[in-house]
């Protein structure tokens, strides 16, 4: 039997001979438990924000995108596209030509970007759901159609039952030398809304998606394409066919993940939760004074029981282990149970939606997300014993010094 971790278990369970240090154990385990149930909370939540967002580009984005590393356009013809397409990992992909224009409806103008896609970008990317007017149609019977962002559709004042329902698109014309004429200056071509998509304020305020044969039209690229995107098979290692399609091709050519595509996203969800668990890990620094407390109320109530274990031959290091165990245990307790309960709560806001967002008819969900992680539970645990271990280690040692070495001359 460990008798240091028998005697502390004890101590922590059995009535001391004051009702006062009853109730302070009892506040540094609530204290330990509030902080640890609150870190855990907070972290699920924030997970729930970030993968809520991240959600949203994702079902704009491919699995892979393939860009030219110098210029805007490439030919994809010269890409190694036949044996890229010939991949078994492949599922679909798409020809995209994308080009800042002008848009020009009615008496209103703003500035935008054009998104050229091919036959199969609506196998890839399910828009239809996000649809909020219209419907998601690009052509149809020769004729082109385009499907607008909710925040363009707003700049523009756009309304699709209108009979003079027609989108003017204005691009740069490279080939332009100068002369008398401006308007030689643009390409123009026009287009009738079809359709108009809520996603994400990124998306909505920008892109205005078209036939890859429109935008060619209208860009003045006969062949040339700005991207390839690339949705793998299920079950499939992407970053491995990534790293092959890397291969085919060359250094003229960049390949881009999800994660890739929007690092600069990723790594500002990463440091902002880092962030947040740094800040809420000093507070349960903080909550853990509550222990010293504790621990000092009961090295003084249990100077007899020390004395009599010195008598029985108990040494020093003996009588710190066991308060060093003590002051471990109402850390650990406090953790265990505030996992718990901010476990329980996650869950119950996963599943149930108890917490509401206020104002949550202009979000995306009515209800905070939730998204618990095996790692943060890890981690919380991890930083919770670190703190409860060294404040217990640096308490034990002082008090028993302070305290007990003059009665039991240790």
């Amino acid at each position: 039997m460990n008798l240091p971790w028998f005697i502390a278990k004890r101590y922590l369970i059995s009535k001391k001979s004051h009702n006062v240090i009853n109730i302070i154990s009892a506040i540094s385990v609530v204290g330990v438990m509030v902080g640890t149930m609150g870190l855990i909370i907070v972290l699920s939540v924030f997970n729930g924000f970030g993968g809520l967002v991240l959600s949203l580009y994702d079902s704009f984005d491919a699995d892979l995108k393939i860009t030219p590393v110098k210029g805007k356009f490439f030919d994809p013809n010269a890409t190694n596209m036949q044996r890229i397409q010939s991949l078994e990992s492949i599922q679909n992909f798409s020809l995209i030509l994308e080009e800042n224009a002008l848009l020009k409806y009615r008496d209103r103008q703003c500035v935008a970007k054009i998104k050229g896609v091919g036959e199969h970008y609506t196998e890839m990317i399910n828009l239809k759901k996000n649809i909020i007017d219209g419907e998601f149609v690009l052509n149809e019977e020769e004729q082109n159609f385009a499907v607008i962002g909710s925040g363009i559709a707003w700049k523009l004042s756009v309304i699709l039952s209108s009979p003079f329902n027609i989108l003017n698109v204005y691009v740069p014309n490279a080939d332009y030398k100068g002369g008398i004429n401006v308007m030689d200056a643009f390409r123009a071509e026009s287009v009738t809304p079809a359709g108009i998509f809520a996603l994400q304020q990124d998306f909505d305020s920008k892109y205005v998606l078209v036939p890859i044969s429109f935008a060619r039209k209208v860009i003045g690229q006969k062949n040339n394409v700005s991207s390839i995107e690339i949705n793998f098979k299920e079950g499939v290692n992407q970053l491995a066919e990534q790293n092959k399609i890397n291969e085919l091709l060359g250094s003229d050519y960049k390949s881009s993940n999800r994660l890739e595509q929007h690092d600069f996203l990723y790594k500002i969800l990463k440091s902002e939760k880092w962030a947040v668990y740094m800040i809420l890990g000093f507070i349960l620094f903080i909550s853990s004074f509550n222990i010293l407390g504790s621990m000092t109320m009961l090295t003084i109530d249990k100077k007899e029981d020390a004395i009599t274990l010195v008598s029985l031959g108990a040494d020093k290091k003996l009588i710190q282990n066991i308060f060093f165990l003590e002051g471990l245990l109402i850390a650990l307790s406090g953790a265990v149970i505030g996992l718990f309960l901010g476990g329980l709560i996650c869950f119950l806001q996963q599943t149930f939606g108890i917490i509401p967002i206020e104002n949550a008819e202009s979000f995306v969900v009515d209800s905070y997300p939730v998204q618990m992680m095996f790692t943060d539970f890890l981690s919380v645990f991890a930083l919770v014993g670190i703190i409860g271990s060294l404040g217990a280690w640096f308490t034990s040692r002082q008090l028993v010094t302070r305290y007990l070495s003059a009665h039991l001359s240790l």
